[in-house]
């Protein structure tokens, strides 16, 4: 059943951070459930997903902030600076805890899901159901291929700092979504969407490149719950191979491939990615 959506925007001053966040909430909800979103590089909270949110009905209460580099979560000066995944795991930490969430689900897209999967690791049991996006550190079963592809994630970054913010956006399309279907419109709208703050997006994806270099991945992996992971059907197929074998060995871990998109899931199909999300949250409860 559909309930009306209210939405208050809030912010969380942290010693180095004034972090902007936003707390959906569905009246018509009684379960209590709460549920913590976190989104990609480079493009907001509200942009990525306000379009789900509005079909989330297993949930009384949604969390989306803006994590560092994007959207309205600034550093105190105004100015950009790097970050490491570490710190954004404590600003998501520092937020639900100032929220007094003690128990909540978990969801992440891309740089979102690999924040998620550090939290979650980090908080283990206060965690309960994970729903993943193309999570970066998750997207070849070859680690040494991973740690290569973000030498071209590199790249794109160093476009970006050197303010050629076209090319830099372009190069990072093209190297995680080779085999998305590209029209002048839907470009645009990527290039636009991803170049509100260049610097921003910059330090998200080189916060990534050093995290994939020095984490345990296999360690991480073990530290997770209950997992739905949702790959776009135009996303590449090492990527699908790895959340197959996730599958076909992990109990926990349940794949899905989202038929007709690419890295860009939430904002192409949020409906149909929700319509699973309530699902599977009634079959993590039974």
């Amino acid at each position: 059943m559909k309930s009306s959506l209210v939405c208050e925007t809030r912010q969380l001053v942290l010693p180095d951070q004034i972090l902007h966040y936003r707390l959906y909430r569905h009246p018509q909800n009684t379960s209590g459930r709460r549920l913590l979103l976190l989104h990609g590089a480079g493009v907001a909270g509200r942009d990525t997903w306000e379009m789900l949110i509005s079909e989330l009905h297993a949930w009384y209460e949604v969390l989306v902030p803006d994590q560092r580099g994007a959207g309205e979560s600034v550093f105190p000066d105004g100015q950009e600076h790097p970050f490491s995944v570490h710190e954004l795991v404590q600003d998501a930490q520092a937020l639900v805890d100032h929220c007094g969430w003690w128990q909540f689900d978990l969801g992440g897209y891309s740089l979102g899901g690999l924040i998620s999967l550090l939290l979650k690791q980090r908080l283990g049991d206060r965690v309960g159901k994970q729903f993943l996006l193309e999570a970066a550190l998750l997207d070849r079963i070859d680690l040494s291929e991973t740690l290569a592809l973000r030498e071209r994630y590199a790249q794109a970054a160093g476009h970006l700092r050197a303010q050629d913010q076209e090319a830099g956006i372009r190069q990072f399309l093209d190297t995680i979504s080779p085999n998305r279907r590209t029209s002048i419109q839907t470009d645009q709208v990527a290039v636009s969407r991803l170049g509100r703050r260049p610097l921003g997006f910059a330090h998200a994806l080189e916060a990534v490149n050093q995290a994939v270099r020095h984490l345990d991945r296999e360690a991480v992996i073990a530290a997770q719950g209950d997992v739905s992971s949702f790959i776009g059907s135009q996303s590449v197929d090492a990527m699908h191979a790895l959340h197959r074998a996730l599958a076909a060995c992990l109990p926990n871990w349940h794949y899905f491939l989202v038929a007709g998109t690419d890295h860009s899931l939430p904002f192409q199909k949020p409906r149909q990615i929700a319509r699973t999300m309530n699902a599977e949250m009634q079959r993590f409860l039974s």
